[in-house]
């Protein structure tokens, strides 16, 4: 058997993100996190992306 050559990932995720929260709210977001079938990785994740999308035009924006 031939090993199949590994693919380079062009979003690898290499960085860490520490946040300190309230435990309420960190356990109130990983069970509604498991109720609607996703991770709170995942979940945030997608609110960074979108919030740096959201402000890098108005950034843009506002410089003009």
């Amino acid at each position: 058997m031939t090993e199949q050559p590994k693919k380079n990932k062009v979003n690898k995720k290499d960085g860490q993100l520490l946040i300190r929260i309230n435990s309420a709210e960190r356990d109130q977001f990983i069970r509604l996190c498991d109720e609607l079938d996703t991770s709170a990785a995942r979940e945030l994740r997608k609110f960074i992306r979108e919030f740096v999308k959201k402000n890098q035009i108005t950034d843009l924006t506002s410089k003009e």
